[in-house]
């Protein structure tokens, strides 16, 4: 039986949604971060169901903290059980507190993949939500890498990102990841709120040629016409938003 979290989620949630792109609206200026223009949702643990997932594309789901847990690393399971959701893209998403994992953590991951993808749900891939310090990206990089060696084929692999990585970083180790990391979603907040001074480290993301997305907050500032010049670039897939419960 569904819990109640996933019954509402079922409910919700159509499979006819069109587009991952958002439907911006035609201004200059900054405002706030409507859901309701968007079809790519962040649903962390503790965020209430909105109705605004009826129209979802794309949902990365919140599915567990990897952290150091007495003398072992292991995957602390959060958020929903696996359940079946009209959504027609599901990617599950970690947060994730070190990198010195034991094997068991990537079979823990798979073990949850494949029972999300025996109640129905086409599983997209698995989004590691780790804040690798800017110095420290070839570091988080080669762990990538051999994370990726672990995954199956058709399992495709995310990271989410800092916008201090393409301003201060190296934007070159971030494109040497394509063919390891599928999509980069960037996230212009931190907490409940939009990254203060945000567009002066837009401008970097330019030079971006892996596959790459902004992660917006839901009721956050944000000046819509940085989707429209990154809608020219090759390697931008659009925009994602943090969902947050009503204050």
């Amino acid at each position: 039986m569904l819990s109640g979290l996933a019954m509402w989620l079922w409910g919700w949630m159509a499979a006819d949604a069109s587009s991952p792109s958002a439907v911006a609206p035609a201004t200059e200026k900054p405002i706030r971060v409507d859901a309701a223009n968007y079809r790519q949702f962040w649903l962390w643990g503790a965020v209430k169901p909105q109705p605004v997932l009826r129209q979802a594309q794309r949902l990365y789901l919140l599915q567990g903290h990897i952290s150091q847990q007495g003398d072992a690393v292991r995957l602390q399971p959060q958020g929903l059980p696996p359940s079946p959701l009209k959504v027609p893209e599901l990617w599950l998403s970690y947060r994730v507190a070190t990198l010195d994992w034991q094997p068991g953590v990537v079979r823990d991951l798979l073990r949850q993949r494949t029972a999300w993808q025996a109640k129905g749900n086409r599983v997209i891939g698995i989004q590691i939500d780790f804040d690798a310090a800017t110095p420290k990206l070839a570091d988080y990089a080669d762990f990538l890498r051999g994370l990726r060696r672990q995954l199956p084929a058709d399992c495709q692999l995310g990271i989410t990102g800092l916008l201090d990585w393409g301003a201060n970083g190296d934007v070159a180790t971030l494109n040497a990841l394509a063919g390891v990391v599928d999509e980069l979603v960037v996230q212009t907040y931190r907490g409940r709120t939009t990254v203060d001074h945000y567009e002066q480290y837009l401008p970097a993301l330019k030079r971006l040629t892996l596959p790459f997305k902004l992660g917006l907050v839901q009721d956050g500032v944000w000046n819509p016409e940085w989707q429209r010049q990154f809608a020219a670039q090759p390697s931008y897939r659009g925009e994602v938003v943090f969902l947050l419960n009503s204050r």
